[in-house]
């Protein structure tokens, strides 16, 4: 990991100003079929967006608004130059178990304030560990986390890269 940037280990609280997004929510979505969400979403949205005329201005993310479970509520997005006007109709998202969820993105936004981060190095299967090491050090260190909390995929992940060089920033609101 880089000098001076906070691990899970030892995470950082920061003051940050909220960011706009333009994201899609879901809830009640099985956790197992999360990377068929981030596929039909990321493929969708982009386009969604230049018609829009609205503008990336940072890398992915999915913001949870409860501690995940068999299912998850979030909301899968990207920061934005701009609120996003209305609704973009990204379509529905078939799962094999016969569910489907109408992927609908509009404005929404990261919250600001004091917030807790820390950097994840390595595959997307080492973050269910780097939440709890990152979680466990906020209440070790008597910062208690909230809600919400999200994940930002800094690293653009590519079919032919090593997983050990993604990077996810991890960040979550805290209490008080």
């Amino acid at each position: 990991m880089s000098e001076g940037v906070p691990t899970p280990q030892a995470p950082a609280v920061i003051d940050a100003p909220e960011q706009v997004t333009a994201a899609v929510r879901v809830e009640g979505f099985p956790a197992a079929q999360l990377p068929q969400l981030f596929d039909a979403v990321f493929t969708r949205l982009f386009p969604a967006l230049g018609q829009a005329g609205v503008q990336p201005v940072g890398p992915a993310l999915a913001l949870y608004t409860r501690v995940p479970g068999e299912t998850v509520d979030l909301e899968v997005g990207i920061p934005v130059d701009r609120v996003l006007e209305g609704t973009a109709d990204l379509g529905a998202l078939q799962l094999e178990t016969g569910e489907e969820f109408a992927l609908v993105a509009q404005s929404s936004s990261l919250p600001g304030g004091r917030i807790a981060t820390a950097a994840h190095l390595g595959g997307y299967d080492g973050l269910g560990e780097a939440w709890q090491t990152f979680m466990g050090a906020l209440a070790a260190q008597g910062t208690p986390p909230g809600t919400p909390f999200w994940e930002v995929y800094t690293t653009e992940p590519s079919p032919d890269m090593d997983p050990a060089a993604l990077r996810t920033d991890l960040f979550t609101a805290l209490q008080g």
